[in-house]
């Protein structure tokens, strides 16, 4: 493994060299294979310890094997094509195969080819394949590494690996998603992601179709996070259904949902819909007993390092009574101003989302 530039992320901190990448397992049973992201320390030149921890779909795909006494087979595929890379940060369903999804990102099947050593398909055009086998039983601790809620994560006992063989392309590019602090890049396209997919189960899976667009803030990294939803409700409470089904269809612990004349994406206008349309006694929605593992989430650990339950939080900002109209001129005013700011020859500016949405109504 030193043949690699494997890198120390949190230097002084970490336990070592981590790899943090695309990691690939399959089920035993049905044959189908997940890719997600694990960190991955190198314990030495020929092995490593990956956390894969229970629940992931990861871990429960080696577990087909194991639970068999069986060696799982295991892959790391290291810089990918984009579309790869973007497919499996996505919380998809169990029994998902990333691959199909990244095929319909580029519209064309993914190429594909067999490891030398275990029994799983790794992309064709990725720079570097790092395969490996789990054997029943083999653990060891792994971590500390500088979590993407922005603390050092615990040690656990977590699967070894005992790599069997690395191939890679001619003079190639090691890659790896920087984590640690939020926003980083692994939080920021956790976040972008996993926002499609929420929109997408929401309007084409649950039917709620009058919700038209869905963010998630760049501190997501596959749990937590605050994700704004933007909807026009249809009857009394409507958002705040919505609002209760993506807080129990996600691992994110804060859903705020807004009406559709908002820009979710400018944090400026989901705060003036928070002062001018939300009533917290009337507007809130707490949800208990929501369980968030102790080593992803800092807020729910006890003094006695005990796990402890979490809870929810769903904030209905959208518009219940007519407020009226708004503070701005009409809007054939404000067009004929800015028509003479260009006549006379003003600096340049991009009109705000937020501007746009309001002068439409004004």
């Amino acid at each position: 493994l030193s043949y690699l530039p494997i890198p120390v992320w949190t230097p002084g901190k970490d336990k070592g060299a981590y790899i943090t990448t695309n990691t690939l397992t399959r089920d035993y049973n049905t044959g189908i294979q997940n890719m997600g992201v694990y960190r991955t320390m190198v314990r030495d030149e020929t092995n490593l310890i990956s956390n894969l921890r229970p629940g992931r779909q990861g871990y429960m795909n080696t577990l087909t094997w194991t639970d068999k006494g069986k060696v799982a087979p295991i892959a790391w595929v290291i810089a990918a094509p984009p579309a790869v890379h973007l497919a499996t940060v996505a919380n998809l369903p169990y029994g998902a195969d990333e691959i199909t999804i990244a095929g319909g990102m580029i519209g064309e099947a993914v190429n594909m080819v067999k490891c030398r050593t275990v029994d799983l398909l790794v992309p064709a055009d990725a720079e570097i394949i790092i395969e490996g086998e789990i054997h029943p039983g083999e653990t060891d601790m792994e971590g500390p590494f500088g979590e993407f809620a922005g603390y050092m994560g615990p040690v656990d006992r977590r699967p070894v690996v005992r790599v069997t063989a690395i191939t890679h392309r001619r003079n190639p590019i090691f890659y790896g998603y920087t984590s640690q602090m939020p926003p980083s890049e692994s939080t920021t396209i956790q976040s972008l992601t996993n926002a499609g997919m929420l929109l997408k189960m929401l309007r084409h899976d649950l039917g709620e179709i009058t919700v038209t667009d869905v963010f998630i803030d760049q501190t997501f990294g596959g749990l937590l996070a605050h994700v704004i939803v933007a909807m026009k409700p249809s009857y009394p409470a409507h958002s705040k259904k919505v609002g209760r089904l993506v807080a129990a269809m996600s691992p994110l612990k804060r859903v705020t949902v807004v009406d559709e004349d908002v820009d979710i994406r400018d944090h400026t206008h989901v705060e003036w819909a928070m002062n001018s349309r939300y009533n917290p006694s009337r507007d809130t929605v707490l949800i208990d007993d929501a369980y968030f593992p102790i080593n992803m989430d800092p807020s729910v650990r006890s003094a006695t390092s005990q796990d402890t339950m979490g809870s929810k939080v769903v904030c209905d900002a959208t518009l219940k009574v007519d407020a009226g109209t708004f503070s701005l001129p009409p809007k054939e005013i404000m067009m004929k101003a800015l028509d003479l700011w260009k006549e006379i020859g003003l600096p340049e500016f991009e009109i705000p989302k937020r501007a746009k949405l309001r002068i439409d109504r004004s």
